[in-house]
């Protein structure tokens, strides 16, 4: 695999004068701390060396249930909110084909996704969906009781067995939970579903190389195997040891530590790839959650462009100046496709002709940089060699191992998140929720 990129020129010339230099002693003091478990949160850092504690068995197992659900399944719906389905989700649409769903041949199932959110729309339009369809469900819930996940399970569970029959739903409803306790391991327990089990150590956001996010991309057919690979080499390559200017981690986590100490509050990622959407989301819980904490962190925000320059491009051109750019690009894209020749040449393009379309997408990149960066906004790039499951997995890793450096370097915990419970226990006490009646009566006086 040829190496992920990581660009920080066109930011740094943005930052006074040592700015970065005064941070790397930290950075691999705080790397450090990871390594030896010693920074806060340190019962949840079971994900800094996942990828090399991926075995081939481990690989193999995941392989077979993905085959039983590709055999017996058109469809596959992954019930899970946040870690429990952004980073499977990512990682099959960047990897996919955009127009997958309109094919009338596909190698593997289409993979849909419930249980992150409440809308009685999409649901009620989902289960009509899957009445025509031969579909399974993958229940990713480490209590089993996160409201939207169970609720979706709840109705997903029901109408499996009812279309299929109790006997197929047990072989194509697979469990991702807890290993002993919770509503979703007795459940599974007792229906005698094939499960898989979240580790205690690795939170919901860093789970995407266990079974939480290796299940469904190995259901939707991609290569699970070359995803671990990318990841443990990235692993390798930013080992604690490793020196501060050898290391993209690092690198990453000082800079934009730095651009946040002079002002620069909310980071927007940026891509000319719209597969990467995903890859964005799931990058914004990832650093959203783990430094959003005590009054500090920097706001997580994406683009898809061009599409965004024609909406967002504004704003950030000539807005206020608190934002840095991360741009994240493909330097060779899996298809190729040239511009053609027009004899009446209306629209002024014959001089594009016979280049090839990611030319212009390149030049429209750069030119979107410059202009950036002449308007006030430090940029940041990272380049992948190729969207494949390569390097997906070294980018996953990398941006893992930034945020729990960057986390430190802010001087918060990256590892737990107390502000998610805050809307949890006032829709419990909304709801009537037993135990929760002197909660609901007080909030209600307050509406």
């Amino acid at each position: 695999m040829n190496s992920i990129i990581l660009d920080t020129t066109a930011a740094e010339q943005f930052l006074s004068a040592g700015a970065v230099d005064a941070l790397k002693e930290k950075a691999v003091a705080a790397r450090a701390a990871l390594e030896a478990a010693t920074c806060p949160g340190n019962d949840f850092l079971g994900w800094l060396h996942l990828p090399t504690s991926v075995t081939p068995d481990i690989i193999a197992d995941i392989q077979a249930t993905a085959k039983t659900l590709q055999e017996e399944c058109d469809t596959v719906v992954v019930a899970g909110i946040g870690g429990s389905y952004l980073g499977a989700r990512a990682v099959i649409e960047a990897l996919g084909d955009s127009f997958a769903w309109l094919r009338d041949k596909r190698d593997a199932p289409t993979v849909l996704f419930a249980g992150n959110n409440i809308a009685e729309d999409y649901l009620a339009e989902l289960t009509d969906l899957l009445r025509t369809r031969r579909f399974g469900v993958i229940n990713i819930s480490k209590s089993g009781t996160t409201t939207e996940t169970a609720l979706a399970f709840r109705l997903l569970k029901k109408q499996c067995e009812e279309q299929r029959g109790k006997d197929t739903a047990r072989r194509v409803i697979v469990a991702v939970t807890d290993a002993k306790r919770g509503a979703a391991r007795v459940t599974a327990d007792k229906e005698g579903y094939k499960s898989y089990v979240i580790p205690d150590n690795v939170g919901g956001r860093f789970s995407v190389l266990t079974p939480v996010g290796l299940l469904p991309i190995a259901v939707a057919g991609y290569d699970i195997a070359a995803l671990i690979d990318g990841a443990q080499q990235m692993e390798r390559a930013t080992a604690d040891g490793t020196a501060f200017d050898d290391s993209l981690a690092l690198r990453y986590a000082a800079v934009r530590n730095a651009l946040y100490a002079q002002g620069k509050k909310i980071e927007i990622m940026a891509n000319f790839q719209p597969k990467l959407h995903y890859v964005a989301e799931w990058w914004k819980q990832l650093y959203g959650e783990s430094e959003g904490k005590q009054g500090k962190g920097i706001f997580p925000a994406s683009v898809d462009l061009t599409t965004d320059l024609h909406s967002m491009g504004q704003w950030i051109q000539d807005g206020e100046r608190t934002i840095f750019e991360t741009v994240v690009s493909v330097a060779e894209p899996e298809k190729t496709l040239l511009f053609p020749h027009d004899d009446e040449n209306l629209d002024g393009l014959n001089f594009l002709e016979g280049r090839r379309v990611d030319q212009v997408n390149k030049m429209a990149e750069l030119g979107t940089r410059l202009a950036h960066v002449d308007g006030g906004v430090p940029n940041i790039r990272i380049t992948l060699p190729r969207l494949d499951a390569r390097s997906l997995g070294a980018l996953i890793y990398f941006f893992e191992v930034g945020c729990g450096v960057s986390g430190l370097l802010l001087g918060v915990n990256p590892f737990d998140q107390p502000g998610v419970e805050a809307y949890k226990k006032n829709m419990f006490a909304l709801l009537g929720k037993p135990g929760y009646e002197a909660e609901g009566e007080t909030l209600r006086k307050r509406l």
